[in-house]
């Protein structure tokens, strides 16, 4: 189970009683997190976290083998009146719990309960505020052994990126026709030999098919690349295990000695914004200054905007990193167009850096991974400042 001081210290600065994660059927990916081992259960339980005293359990009696290994007092119920009952006389002495709940649903990461159980839990007498920056403050933080993981396996995914572009050019120099799938397969065959777990498929984009931001090939959908394409690859791995965290990249090349004014014009607005997103977090570390999700992704949108293409940039500027099975972690995002992500960057957060513009004939994204460190934001991915030119 995760060490919950960080939460409960937070809890009592903001007057909050208790935390109350609330699961049905797996509903709610943050109860598993937090208690550390995701198991199958078939009824609704609720993990009560009071801001002063030892979590405690409430679950159906049917579930009871599914906690077993879970070193929290526990309570089971029988029946819906016990577990109205019993979990009134866990809340009795609270007045304002949270819960994974957003007002008006503005951050969906955080929207798991459902309006019933909401309706339920204010039935007892409770205001009920976002859990949002209480699991920011644990469940979203990289342990020292996660940011290890990250690092290490960055330096091979960054390696596998750099055999996808040779392996590019090698083939058709030597005349053979070669695919985005038939690379894409190439980067799965690199990441099954290296015992490395991914989440779906990289993506390998050529021109036109570029300029869509979840373009995936297939066995059926797939382009030729040729002499004179533009070349887009997006990949990410980990090492096997829940607490690990991704290496998540996008990195572009030209397949010619020489790039167009067009491709490089593109691609200087991008690299821009993405720099720029990185030094505005470093001067508020410096200031001691608070900074939220939504800025930072204000900070690309505005330059890619004052660049002529906001229409262009068409989805948020970076997604949290952190540990689960998820690529897209459930931490704070850059993002101020899907979603208004009011949560603050603190430390121990990752995500990742990466504005985009996507045009009719190409696109070009380039994306690095950021942790907040107790000594300030790192980048812990190599960084493109040049396009591979695939000679």
């Amino acid at each position: 189970m995760l060490d919950l001081r960080n939460a409960q210290s937070r809890m009592q600065k903001d007057l909050i009683d208790a935390w109350v994660i609330y699961d049905f059927r797996g509903s709610n990916p943050l109860l598993w997190q937090v208690i550390g081992r995701k198991k199958s259960t078939t009824r609704r339980s609720f993990l009560v976290i009071p801001a002063g005293t030892t979590p405690r359990l409430l679950a159906h009696i049917v579930d009871k083998e599914q906690f077993s290994e879970i070193n929290v007092p526990a309570e089971y119920y029988v029946g819906w009146e016990d577990m109205q009952r019993m979990i009134r006389e866990m809340l009795r002495s609270c007045h304002k719990v949270a819960m994974e709940y957003s007002p008006n649903g503005s951050i969906p990461t955080m929207s798991w309960v459902d309006g019933g159980t909401l309706e339920l839990i204010r039935s007892l007498g409770m205001e009920v505020v976002s859990s949002a920056d209480l699991f920011q403050s644990v469940g979203a933080a990289w342990s020292d052994d996660a940011l290890k993981s990250h690092l290490e396996v960055t330096k091979t995914v960054s390696a596998i990126k750099d055999k996808a572009f040779a392996h590019i050019t090698q083939t058709i120099r030597s005349g053979i026709s070669l695919t985005e799938y038939d690379v894409q397969k190439f980067i799965m065959w690199e990441f099954e030999r290296r015992h490395l777990e991914t989440e779906d498929h990289p993506i390998v984009a050529v021109n036109a098919n570029s300029g869509n931001p979840h373009y995936e090939p297939t066995a059926q959908m797939k382009s030729e690349i040729r002499r004179g394409d533009w070349v887009l690859i997006d990949l990410w791995a980990r090492f096997p295990g829940e607490q690990n965290v991704f290496s998540d990249i996008t990195w572009v090349g030209y397949m010619d000695r020489e790039v167009p004014i067009k491709y490089q014009a593109v691609f200087n607005i991008v690299r821009e914004a993405r720099d720029l997103v990185v030094e505005r977090l470093k001067e508020a570390w410096d200031r001691g200054d608070n900074v939220e999700g939504w800025e930072l992704d204000m900070v690309a949108r505005n330059h890619i905007q004052r660049a002529g293409h906001g229409q262009h940039f068409l989805h948020r500027t970076g997604h949290s990193l952190g540990p689960g099975s998820s690529l897209h972690a459930l931490g704070v995002n850059l993002d101020n167009l899907e979603t208004r992500d009011t949560r603050r960057i603190l430390v121990g957060n990752g995500f990742s850096v990466e504005p985009g513009i996507y045009l009719t004939d190409f696109g070009v994204r380039s994306e690095i991974n950021v942790y907040v460190s107790e000594k300030g934001p790192i980048v812990t991915t190599p960084v493109q400042n040049e396009i591979v030119k695939l000679e």
